[in-house]
């Protein structure tokens, strides 16, 4: 098994888990915006992955292929996507954003929900740096072996 693929894994994992952060801090910057550039509230995103390509001069991929089908190799951001439901109405007749009837839509981010996912998001990119520190010690004491 070539020891930069191991690399590439873990690598892809952080790059993921990075844009996983990144969009769940952003949803609790906002949980509280009721007017956006486009209009109405602040909508919930979320960041969906998927699995990486498979490099086919891998033999580790003979394993994954069987395991987790053809592309599972690492993985990456598909898209952001935005989730209209579960937005939330409270009465405000005062304020700025109220319609007619005083009702104010607000985002529909739960900040408990957003901070369990920042916990597991964070948990899963220390296992890629642990995993990344991993395979770059092995690659480096192989080097070593190489050299005697």
């Amino acid at each position: 098994m070539n020891l930069f693929h191991s690399l590439q894994i873990s690598a892809s994992g952080l790059q993921s888990q990075r844009t996983v952060i990144t969009v769940i801090s952003e949803n609790m910057a906002n949980a509280h915006t009721t007017r956006t550039e486009e209009g109405g509230p602040y909508l919930r995103k979320r960041a969906v992955l998927t699995p990486a390509p498979v490099p086919s001069d891998s033999p580790f991929s003979e394993l994954l292929t069987r395991r987790m089908g053809p592309e599972a190799m690492g993985v990456k951001v598909l898209e952001v996507v935005q989730d209209p439901e579960g937005l939330k109405t409270i009465f405000d007749p005062s304020h700025p954003d109220a319609d007619e009837t005083g009702l104010v839509l607000l985002p529909n981010v739960n900040l408990m929900e957003e901070m369990v996912a920042l916990l597991a998001a964070s948990r899963v990119f220390e296992a890629n740096v642990a995993a990344f520190n991993a395979a770059k010690t092995m690659t480096v004491k192989a080097l070593e072996i190489g050299n005697r």
